[in-house]
């Protein structure tokens, strides 16, 4: 029997600049322990133990959004997805870690439950705990949405995984330390880049074919037990390769002024700033990077 502790994650991200439960909430504000059967072997695993890092805040105030989420049925408990089940996703390996498409609820709300750390990281609120899980929650219900093609765009969650280990069973929660958004979008009439102020067209161009497709990389984020490891540059790696192979030339990204250690990063990727958006995005404080894939 695999027993698991619940306790809070501890997430970072480049920067919580520029980015925007697997089960039932308690209302009883108390510490709970969850024992899981191995599902792999049908026995229990009493081998190898795993502390799994997240505290759900209580609270007497339910909204809208938690209840949608508490009906989504998601389990805190859940186990990775084995490779096997896999096969036929895209997906590119470096050491421990496989970069591929989020495929089931549960990845999806480790991601956004990632944001919001990301969001919400070195706030000091007394309510952040509360902020964070609200932002979770709508998060969650803005990447399924995100998922549905709409007028020739279409949107995937990324992330990085740990690989499987076959001495320890890791939950969804544990294995999944990095995200980011990765979209196939559409320049509208008369736009050289993706936000350009123009005046507004009467017809635009929503079919999503020929050269105004680009790709568009947001909510970049990493878990920060898994800094400095390459997360973020084979994500981005990934992301780059995937707008690539879908026959599309440049891939956009906003970032903001004072995010140095991002643009960084987007610099070593390829990214170079988009000197005609700047003057448009001064008061938003944020550049516009391409990459040519």
């Amino acid at each position: 029997m695999l027993t698991i502790s619940l306790h809070k994650p501890e997430f970072l991200s480049l920067s919580h600049y520029g980015f925007r439960n697997f089960h039932k909430f308690s209302r009883t504000p108390s510490s709970w322990t969850i024992r899981a059967m191995n599902s792999y072997s049908g026995s229990f695993e009493t081998r190898k133990k795993e502390e799994l890092s997240i505290q759900v805040p209580a609270t007497s105030i339910y909204s809208s959004d938690t209840q949608r989420l508490a009906d989504a049925d998601l389990r805190f408990d859940r186990l990775q997805v084995p490779e096997k089940e896999l096969m036929h996703e895209r997906k590119v390996e470096f050491g421990q870690f496989v970069a591929r498409e989020a495929v089931i609820d549960e990845e999806y709300w480790t991601a956004a439950w990632l944001r919001a750390e990301s969001h919400w990281e070195g706030i000091n609120d007394r309510y952040v705990d509360n902020h964070k899980r609200k932002f979770a929650e709508q998060e969650f219900h803005a990447i399924k949405r995100r998922r549905t093609s709409l007028h020739g765009q279409k949107c995937r969650c990324i992330i990085m995984v740990r690989k499987e280990d076959k001495h320890v069973k890791r939950t969804v929660l544990k294995g999944v330390v990095g995200t980011l958004d990765l979209s196939v979008r559409c320049l509208l009439h008369e736009e050289t880049f993706p936000g350009e102020r123009v005046k507004a067209p009467l017809f635009c161009s929503i079919h999503g074919i020929g050269p105004n497709r680009y790709g568009y990389v947001a909510n970049l984020c990493v878990a920060k037990s898994a800094r400095r490891q390459g997360i973020a540059t084979n994500m981005l790696h990934f992301a780059i390769e995937s707008v690539k192979s879908n026959g599309i030339e440049h891939a956009y990204v906003h970032v903001h002024r004072n995010n140095t250690p991002a643009q960084k990063l987007y610099e070593k990727m390829g990214f170079e700033i988009v000197e005609a958006a700047s003057s448009q995005l001064v008061e938003e404080q944020t550049y516009l990077l391409c990459c040519k894939a």
